[in-house]
């Protein structure tokens, strides 16, 4: 198995002949407003290009995972960070299938794109071939993810994480935009994910309280998971305040610098 980090949450998980896509964020840097102008410097979003080689690890793409996008099927509401209007272009022309939460597949039917699976949580799934052959090829879970932990959770587009089991390849939980809470626990626990895709950047709005996991909460999900973790969704986002840097030196702090990969852009990583 290989995982290709584009920028933010946005990575190809690579197994065999398939490559799937997550929560595709693809616009040119500055293409979206600030997500914060009081907590943090207003710049616009994203900060930073994808890398040189998105364009050739794109192409190959053939199922896609969204793990939110919106909330009440308002577009303002839209969670851009995961969907932005580059990433539901580029599935709509290119016809992939789609698997999300069940709450979210009306909303993106509507927008254009070939919603196969809407999943209810904990509810194990079987995973299909999207190459015509319609062979099983593993199995796909979504767990429930909580976006924050003051009020304004009850504002955000509460999707889900995904635990993976690709024949052939390691198990994979992605977790998605979440705090930690007793589902993430149970996740790493009970399900034993051989890999945990973790959004680590710490997200905070204006207003309320975090609602990615704070730096006491990584810490605890990397104490607890069974394999290895891979940090993203930082240094794409301006409301993200925990960097690849700041990580890096409590990972160290706590001897956890072992257990945790943070791939750079455009990197690959290889299990």
């Amino acid at each position: 198995m290989k995982i290709h980090h584009l920028r933010n949450a946005t990575c190809i998980i690579e197994s065999g002949q398939h490559h799937i896509l997550v929560d595709p964020m693809l616009g040119p840097k500055s293409t979206l407003p600030p997500f914060s102008y009081l907590k943090h410097r207003a710049q616009r979003n994203p900060l930073v290009n994808l890398p040189p080689n998105a364009d050739e690890l794109l192409a190959k793409v053939t199922l896609c995972l969204l793990t939110h996008s919106q909330k009440w099927g308002i577009d303002p509401l839209t969670h851009t960070d995961h969907l932005d209007p580059a990433g539901a272009s580029f599935l709509k022309e290119r016809g992939i299938p789609v698997i999300c939460p069940a709450n979210d597949s009306r909303f993106l039917k509507r927008k254009g794109m070939d919603v196969v699976l809407g999943l209810e949580k904990w509810n194990p799934t079987p995973l299909e071939d999207t190459g015509g052959s319609r062979l099983p090829i593993g199995t796909i879970t979504a767990v429930p993810a909580r976006h924050g932990h003051s009020w304004t959770r009850h504002l955000m587009a509460n999707g889900c994480g995904f635990y993976l089991e690709l024949d052939g390849s390691p198990s994979v939980y992605i977790t998605g935009d979440t705090v930690y809470t007793q589902d993430v626990e149970q996740a790493l626990t009970r399900l034993q994910p051989d890999i945990a895709i973790a959004a680590c950047g710490s997200a905070a709005l204006d207003i309320g309280g975090s609602i990615l996991m704070p730096m006491e909460e990584i810490i605890t999900f990397i104490q607890k998971a069974p394999g290895m973790v891979v940090a993203n969704h930082m240094d794409a986002l301006n409301h993200c305040s925990t960097t690849r840097p700041i990580l890096k030196e409590a990972l160290e702090t706590y001897d956890l610098s072992s257990k945790v990969m943070i791939p750079n852009d455009g990197e690959t990583l290889r299990f």
